[in-house]
């Protein structure tokens, strides 16, 4: 299996340095999102004391040329700190610092959907709009091929591995393992994990978290999978469609809901929703993948459990849906609904953001409205 030359070097040789005392120093990493819309990158500072509140984090910068994020002539970017974290590597009191991209004029980056995001839940923040999202994931070696996986040719056909228990069906436990104890330190609200259908792919969900926090805990459970299996020596993806031919691809199912949908009779509500997504199809795709729905038609097939990416359609616990109702909603006559459309590697601000507009802005047409202050 091919794992990467510095997942060899010894731990226990670095647990030594971590051992030592830092005094009341901190070291805190902020993490952000790069130009590619899907990548995270990183970088650490030394503060003087434990940081309480987002007030307590400096304004950093970086090199936005490196990041596909600006020019050489003009690459400096400001990091705005959003969202702090605890440290699952370094441990207390060092901190995992969330952050906002801005460039030169302070003007968001091209790939900050935070802030738009920000302002669309702050208009419905009386409706209480709670999300939860299922994050799919697919653990490979540094060679690209599918952890566990013969290296030239296949394992069994889907069928024994989704929640599957056993050596020959649970590829990779260990990361899952190891990632859903430091999103519980970090105090990401992630609330499950599955094995999925394809050997080597995972499921992990965060929520139920109101606005703005699904994105950013979402954005941080990432950050803290990337770094786990960096430690293994293997690579997480979020690509929708790994392996092509009869095999699951990977989705990030946003399940949506309001005050007015959980109370008694707040079906009709998830309805009214229902029939305003429907009318705004291609708006939501191409919300729902970095590349503007490209990504996601590798995966709504129609075939694997997806709906076709081409036609809406909403049922009762139909996963072969755009819009799945579970069937205990559908029975009590409230609760929320599961967009599955989004996919594995979707902007979780986007995505949210889009459900505001349509569901709750009544927003209609091919594109978003511009709200001014």
């Amino acid at each position: 299996m091919a794992t990467s030359a510095s997942s060899s070097l010894s731990k226990a040789v670095k647990q030594q340095y971590m051992d030592l005392p830092q005094g009341d120093q901190v070291q805190a990493m902020y993490v952000w999102i790069d130009g590619t819309g899907e990548g995270l990158r990183c970088k650490t500072r030394t503060l003087d004391s434990e940081p309480k509140t987002i007030d307590d984090l400096p304004e950093w910068n970086f090199d936005g040329s490196s990041t596909y994020q600006s020019e050489g002539s003009n690459s400096d970017m400001y990091l705005i700190p959003v969202a702090m974290f605890r440290d699952p590597f370094r441990k207390d009191p060092n901190k995992l610092v969330l952050c906002e991209v801005l460039k030169y004029n302070r003007k968001p980056a091209e790939t900050n959907l935070r802030l738009t995001c920000k302002k669309v839940m702050d208009m419905v923040e009386n409706q209480h709009p709670w999300f939860g999202m299922e994050q799919e994931y697919t653990i490979l070696g540094v060679d690209g091929h599918p952890y566990g996986w013969p290296s030239n040719g296949f394992p069994g056909p889907q069928g024994p591995y989704y929640c599957g228990v056993g050596a020959d069906k649970a590829y990779g436990r260990d990361i899952v393992e190891a990632h859903y104890r430091a999103c519980l330190y970090a105090g990401v609200q992630i609330c499950g994990t599955n094995a999925e259908v394809m050997p080597a792919q995972w499921e992990f969900q965060v929520g139920p978290c109101e606005g703005i926090n699904m994105g950013d805990h979402l954005w941080v459970a990432r950050f803290i999978l990337h770094r786990v299996c960096e430690d293994f020596g293997v690579v997480a993806s979020f690509d929708p469609k790994p392996i092509p031919g009869n095999w699951n691809g990977a989705g990030c199912h946003t399940n949506f809901s309001t005050k007015e949908m959980r109370e008694d009779d707040g079906l009709k509500f998830i309805e009214e929703s229902i029939e305003k997504l429907g009318k705004r199809h291609h708006y939501h795709i191409r919300a729902y993948d970095p590349k503007g729905g490209l990504d996601n038609a590798r995966r709504l097939t129609g075939h694997h459990e997806t709906s076709n990416i081409h036609e809406f359609s909403a049922g009762v616990a139909n996963r072969g849906a755009s819009i799945r109702i579970p069937r205990t909603v559908g029975q009590d006559k409230k609760g929320y609904f599961e967009d599955r459309r989004p996919s594995a590697n979707c902007d979780p601000y986007g995505v949210t953001e889009a459900l505001i507009r349509t569901c709750l802005l009544s927003e209609t047409g091919e594109e978003p409205v511009d709200y001014k202050n």
